[in-house]
């Protein structure tokens, strides 16, 4: 029997910038089922999982084809880290068929229709223990000292299209081996960047603008 690629989708209950965020309506579905959606249609994915202390989460990852494990309220606090939701689920699974994780961030809901083939095909060819999705950022940075602007990135007067390249992690997606998600890593330290040019890699949902950005993008792509 060959090993298991399991998708996970973190979906607590509690927000405090946009309440209730995971279940709120984007395109006429659920926030949390656009991410459902997306990996049940990978065929690669063996089981889809959404960990959760909500009790209509549940009934909506369930209403869309997804597994629910009852995520324990010591981890479910606004500090708590993605690791240990993710390693309570293998935990409850308890087995060593698992071969590696699909981390889906439901606050990530749109993602490009390849990006799993892609990075999925990555992955398995790399020999990494982990691979996750950046994209170029093109501003000019910089640090204010002493009320002054010091750029960071960039020479005064120099061109954006100039820039060194500077990458940020978009959370769209995440695959991390099963070890090394119990040994406490969603990143490893060979973790291979996978570059993704593509507007819905500025979509990350966490306020009310965020979520109208995405409103539009989904109604306009």
């Amino acid at each position: 029997m060959k090993n298991k690629i399991i998708a996970i989708i973190p979906a607590r209950g509690g927000s405090k910038r946009l309440p209730f965020k995971n279940i709120l309506p984007l395109g006429g579905l659920p926030l949390l089922a656009h991410s459902i959606k997306y990996a049940l249609a990978q065929q690669d994915i063996d089981a889809v999982y959404v960990s959760t202390d909500d009790e209509k989460i549940k009934k909506i990852a369930l209403d869309y084809g997804a597994l629910v494990i009852d995520r324990p309220k010591a981890l479910s606090g606004d500090l708590e880290p993605t690791i240990s939701t993710l390693q309570h689920v293998l935990q409850q699974l308890n087995d060593d068929k698992i071969e590696a994780i699909v981390l889906l961030q439901p606050t990530n809901p749109l993602r490009p229709p390849t990006l799993f083939k892609d990075v999925f095909a990555q992955f398995k060819s790399n020999n990494s223990s982990s691979v996750f999705t950046v994209s170029r950022n093109h501003d000019k940075l910089g640090e204010i000292v002493n009320h002054k602007f010091v750029p960071f990135n960039y020479a005064t007067g120099q061109r954006s299209q100039d820039l060194e390249p500077l990458y940020y992690e978009n959370g769209l997606l995440y695959i991390t081996s099963a070890n090394a998600i119990r040994e406490g890593y969603v990143m490893t330290e060979d973790a291979f960047p996978f570059i993704v040019n593509h507007v819905f890699a500025k979509v990350d949902i966490d306020t009310q603008e965020d979520f109208d950005y995405a409103e539009f993008l989904f109604r306009n792509r």
